[in-house]
């Protein structure tokens, strides 16, 4: 994933949450994943949408 350091411990958990899975499944819908990572750690819909930016710009980085 990319070097930005998000702000909070629930975020921080999140994108290390997200980043396991997707070494665990590079195919999961990144959509999905944000949602299941939203509601597991409860974040709020500004940091939701920080982290599907944050997964999408990956994406665009490393392309499969």
């Amino acid at each position: 994933m990319s070097t930005v350091q998000p702000q909070g411990e629930k975020l921080r958990k999140a994108v290390k949450w997200i980043s396991e899975k997707r070494k665990q499944d590079p195919d999961i819908n990144p959509n999905k994943l944000v949602d299941e990572a939203s509601f597991q750690f409860d974040l709020s819909p500004k940091d939701s949408e920080f982290l599907l930016r944050l997964v999408k710009d990956d994406d665009r980085q490393n392309p499969a």
